[in-house]
């Protein structure tokens, strides 16, 4: 089996990750120019990649990022004023495919324009810097009022910065509808329309509600999930391609609270969360341990999810029972029951405390999947892929080699060396390093390696395979992205 991956951008996350899992299970993979991606907030190349999907039309799985097809990536989408009619005719591409190839299924992706937490300048509009906060403001009260409650929408805001801003969201809304008119007509076997970095109150909330309107009134809810994600979904649909039958799958937390612990980026609790990332990865939820293939075990916090570590007000409670979890994840394991492990406890990097619990009784490398990367969305959405296709691996280099990377980026870099490396920095601009990333990439292997090193002699290292370690470096000019490149080698 051939399949062409579009991602959202070129980020590891996006596009290496989901990658390597298809290649450890056997798939040739098909990836895109880098011209047709998109470089942070400068658009691809829309006609090289329409070009190079035509040329490809062999194949026979297709996952698709709609933003990138139509808009030049999902950071662009945000942000470029290309006309409506434009995009249409951009998307009609998939009808052309499908045309040319009938054989070929089309999974598709689209991200629900979030309304970003941050000020950011360079992802979102650049008027978003200074109007954040009135944005967001207006966002939340919009929401409010289109479900009955009374607010006033009086504002400070330019009017044609809001309008711009409002004519974007209506742009890229339209896109999902149409797309949903494409699984109507058999076009797309199926379609993921996912919220980055929501909340309870928003725009982004009215947007799923009127997408969800209209699966309702098309009858599609078979072949179409909206949820809480982003980053992780090209390796969600392709456990979910992979997968014609669903595996089953046990879902267990360090507290009998964790289900109902709020999140940080998400609209839901986690528990709901949780089955949502579970039905669009094609999973069954089973109460009993004997009857799963696969256990989940979501390190998660009581009552709300941390930012900091360590918090003890909200993570690192009395109603939680972190050493008992890491316990039950060892005897699992020790029974020869898979176990893939979300790391759900703080946002953007797994949980110090835990890493220190688990790697002192179970050997790292003996989970099915890790993920601690970002939201709880996309640490769920990563750990489960890796662990839905455990079974079905062929390359046992390319599968270490997708499991060590998680841990060098979701741990050793998103919790240790990048908080480290932003305070060594002189002054760093959180949103775009410029001159500085020369310096900050040196920073980052001075760090990363010894401690990558150290991990893979430890959890990874066996005797039939060698760790080649390649220079880290920054996916963007910021520090919250790294690459982490090495080489798992077969001896002999």
């Amino acid at each position: 089996m051939t399949l062409l991956l579009v991602p959202p951008d070129a980020r590891p996350p996006t596009l290496a990750f989901p990658q390597s899992l298809a290649l450890a299970v056997g798939l040739g993979v098909r990836v895109p120019p880098s011209d047709a991606l998109n470089k942070i907030n400068e658009p691809g190349d829309t006609e090289v990649l329409r070009k190079w999907l035509l040329d490809n039309a062999d194949a026979s799985l297709l996952i698709v990022s709609l933003e990138t097809l139509t808009l030049g990536g999902m950071i662009p989408a945000r942000r470029v004023d290309t006309s409506l009619e434009e995009v249409r005719k951009r998307l009609e591409t998939l009808r052309t495919l499908k045309e040319v190839s009938p054989k070929l299924r089309i999974l598709a992706h689209g991200v629900i324009v979030r309304v970003a937490h941050d000020n950011d300048p360079l992802e979102e509009k650049p008027y978003y810097g200074t109007w954040g906060d009135e944005l967001r403001r207006y966002s939340e009260l919009s929401d409010r009022g289109s479900r009955g409650q009374e607010v006033s929408l009086a504002n400070d805001i330019p009017p044609e910065i809001l309008e711009n801003w409002l004519a974007t969201r209506r742009r890229n809304h339209q896109l999902h509808l149409d797309a949903l008119d494409l699984v109507a007509d058999g076009i797309l076997g199926h379609l993921c329309l996912t919220l980055d970095d929501t909340s309870t109150y928003g725009l982004a909330a009215q947007d799923r509600r009127a997408l969800e309107a209209k699966t309702d009134d098309l009858g599609l809810w078979s072949q179409v999930d909206i949820y809480p994600g982003a980053d992780e979904v090209p390796a969600t649909l392709l456990a979910r391609a992979l997968n014609p039958e669903p595996l089953k799958v046990a879902v267990r937390y360090p507290s009998v609270r964790s289900p109902l612990a709020e999140m940080r980026y998400e609209d839901r609790c986690l528990g709901e969360l949780v089955k949502a990332h579970l039905r669009a990865a094609h999973a069954q939820e089973v109460e009993r341990i004997k009857d799963a293939d696969l256990i989940l075990a979501v390190n998660a916090p009581a009552l709300n999810q941390g930012e900091v570590q360590p918090d003890y007000m909200s993570v690192d409670t009395a109603e939680r029972h972190s050493p008992l979890f890491v316990e039950n994840v060892w005897g699992w394991l020790n029974q020869n029951i898979p176990v893939t492990l979300a790391d759900v406890a703080y946002a953007n990097g797994a949980e110090a405390r835990l890493m220190r619990l688990l790697a002192a009784q179970v050997r790292l490398s003996d989970l099915s999947g890790f993920s601690a990367w970002n939201t709880a969305g996309n640490s769920l959405g990563g750990a489960l892929a890796q662990g839905l296709l455990a079974h079905q691996v062929k390359h046992q280099e390319k599968w270490l080699g997708v499991r060590f990377n998680r841990f060098v980026d979701d741990y050793l870099y998103q919790t240790h060396v990048r908080a480290e490396v932003y305070a060594a920095l002189p002054n760093p601009d959180p949103f775009d390093l410029g001159e500085q990333v020369e310096q900050a990439e040196k920073m980052i292997n001075e760090r990363i390696r010894p401690l990558a090193e150290t991990l893979w002699a430890e959890h990874f290292a066996d005797a039939k395979h060698d760790l080649i370690w390649q220079p880290a470096r920054l996916a963007w000019a910021r520090l919250f992205t790294g690459v982490f490149e090495f080489r798992v080698k077969a001896r002999g």
